[in-house]
């Protein structure tokens, strides 16, 4: 505390020694009000000491719009509730339908399989009875092999892939067979020397994308779950030969090891594979004069 030069011992003139201090004391004790506070409490007083309360009235404020908002979200609660099972049926709905349709497509599959047969017997038929005929057939027969348009038998190797199961602390999306898998394990199989593939019965052609939709694997804008069995025909003992240690053997060895994919192959003296649906190019044209 700086003392005052004309007191002694520093003291102020009243003794106390929190003199200094009265500015403080009195806005304390209410004796220093601003003008305006001063005659608000004027007002109070004559009055009878009664004044407007805003914050009580801002407090009821709050609790109507806490009030508004339960209500609004018990409404759009109810409603969603009441929504569920429209939406349940609805999708269940769109599902039958998805089954439906594709047991259509299935036997439409099935009934063109069977007419193209028909038609194959009686072409080569007619294509027997003379050399020239002979020679067409066999040249029809080999643009057919190419093009996956006829069906094909023999011995080759089956090559299984699929997600890998179920383990705590891992995942689900890590131990997934996607579809660059698929396209790496195919493109591995034609490299080793494979004739014909399929996927799980559906027949590749050279214009075949495999893509995916969602969680669904597409080949040939057909959906296939798992497990996926990749079929390949050719010379069984060649292609495990140069499919072994291939890029893509070591790829999908890698990702069984790391994840658990499961991931093997088999040879079989037995398989088959239907004919390819058939496809129309949409800008490709033969050559005028049909010279090569």
């Amino acid at each position: 505390m700086i003392a005052r030069q004309d007191e002694p011992g520093g003291r102020e003139p009243d003794g106390r020694p929190d003199a200094s201090m009265s500015l403080l004391a009195d806005l304390f004790a209410g004796k220093h009000l601003d003008p305006g506070y001063a005659a608000a409490a004027a007002r109070r007083a004559a009055s009878g000491g009664v004044a407007p309360r805003p914050r009580r009235l801002r407090g009821a404020g709050v609790l109507l719009v806490l009030a508004l908002a339960g209500a609004l979200a018990a409404v759009a609660g109810v409603e969603a509730h009441r929504g569920e099972p429209v939406a349940a049926e609805r999708r269940s709905e769109l599902v039958d339908q998805i089954h439906a349709r594709t047991a259509e497509t299935d036997a439409l599959q099935h009934r063109l399989d069977r007419l193209r047969a028909d038609t194959e017997r009686h072409r080569a038929a007619a294509l027997a009875r003379s050399a020239e005929g002979r020679r067409v057939r066999r040249a029809v027969a080999a643009a057919g092999a190419a093009a996956a348009a006829t069906p094909v038998a023999g011995e080759g190797l089956v090559v299984a892939l699929d997600d890998a199961p179920a383990a705590p602390g891992r995942a689900a999306d890590a131990g997934r067979v996607y579809d660059q898998d698929l396209q790496v394990l195919v493109n591995g199989l034609w490299a080793a020397g494979a004739r014909a593939i399929g996927v799980n019965g559906q027949r590749l052609t050279p214009t075949t994308a495999i893509r995916a939709a969602g969680e669904a694997i597409m080949v040939d804008y057909r959906p296939l779950d798992g497990p996926y069995e990749v079929t390949a025909l050719g010379d069984a003992g060649r292609l495990r030969a140069a499919f072994a240690g291939s890029p893509a053997d070591r790829r999908l060895a890698a990702l069984r090891d790391r994840f658990g994919i499961r991931y093997g192959t088999r040879r079989s003296g037995a398989l088959r594979l239907p004919a390819a649906s058939a496809f129309r190019p949409r800008y490709a044209v033969p050559r005028e004069g049909g010279g090569r």
